[in-house]
């Protein structure tokens, strides 16, 4: 909120927590906090705060929140300080803006497709994988049969390659049940 900032400005409701709490960061923070907010006969013990917090009040008369939202926005031009959102969508919103800015923001579209792709390329080196594995595996297991044994064994690389291709294919029924979820 204060990155950059001096002064933050925010234009509130007489009753807004915001004010309060945007009073005692700035406070925290040594930064200047003003607040527009509609004129009372008797302000709202969160104004008061805030004023008791070092925030500068200004009263807004008529107190209409679009007119104290039109005076916190003219201050800010007029002053160069920083107008904090009025609304938490406003707030996220900005943010999103923020992170967008940086390149931190990831669009749900393309995460989405680069999922898809990734798993498809994963199952494809699945289905393929018997086809490369199969005759080394029938020579190998072949091989420690007779010195175990003695007695040379022929283990037929087509039967294991069916084989394989039967448990693999079971292997990615299950997998295909599993589900990625973005939010």
């Amino acid at each position: 909120m204060f990155d950059g900032v001096q002064e933050a400005v925010y234009a509130s409701p007489p009753e807004g927590g915001a004010q309060t709490a945007l009073a005692h960061v700035a406070r925290a923070l040594g930064k200047k906090a003003t607040i527009f907010v509609a004129q009372r006969a008797k302000p709202h013990a969160r104004t008061l705060e805030a004023a008791r917090l070092g925030a500068k009040v200004v009263p807004v008369s008529p107190g209409y929140l679009t007119v104290v939202q039109s005076r916190a926005r003219q201050y800010c031009r007029d002053t160069g300080a920083s107008l904090i959102p009025l609304t938490v969508y406003q707030a996220q919103d900005k943010q999103l803006g923020i992170q967008k800015k940086k390149g931190t923001l990831v669009d749900r579209a393309r995460a989405e497709a680069l999922v898809f792709r990734l798993a498809r390329q994963e199952r494809d080196t699945w289905v393929t994988w018997p086809n490369r594995v199969a005759a080394l595996m029938a020579a190998e297991v072949a091989l420690g049969v007779e010195k175990q044994t003695g007695t040379p064994v022929i283990i037929e690389a087509a039967i294991l390659q069916r084989v394989l291709e039967a448990h693999v294919r079971q292997h990615l029924v299950a997998l295909a049940d599993l589900r990625v979820s973005l939010g």
